[in-house]
């Protein structure tokens, strides 16, 4: 079942704010910050944020979906989580 993209972008972006910014010099992102690409999120943080978005959204990704393509913005992962719906 398809979910407003809005409110799928808000709990992806407090996921990440909470869980992988803390240390970070950035306190908060936009929709189009660059996640992996920038270095804010690093392959075990992207393997986190990837089993809190299963469970959360009860989707399953492939090996394969997990990558910079998929995972770079808040926004792109917001639609790749909007398509597997």
């Amino acid at each position: 079942m398809k979910q407003d993209i809005t409110e799928i972008k808000a709990i992806v972006k407090e996921y990440i704010i909470e869980h992988f910014l803390q240390n970070k010099q950035i306190e908060t992102i936009t929709d189009t910050t660059p996640l992996i690409s920038e270095k804010l999120l690093d392959s075990i943080s992207t393997i986190h944020l990837v089993g809190f978005l299963e469970k959360k959204f009860n989707i399953e990704f492939e090996a394969h979906e997990v990558d910079r393509d998929n995972f770079d913005t808040v926004t792109i992962i917001a639609e790749f989580i909007n398509k597997k719906l």
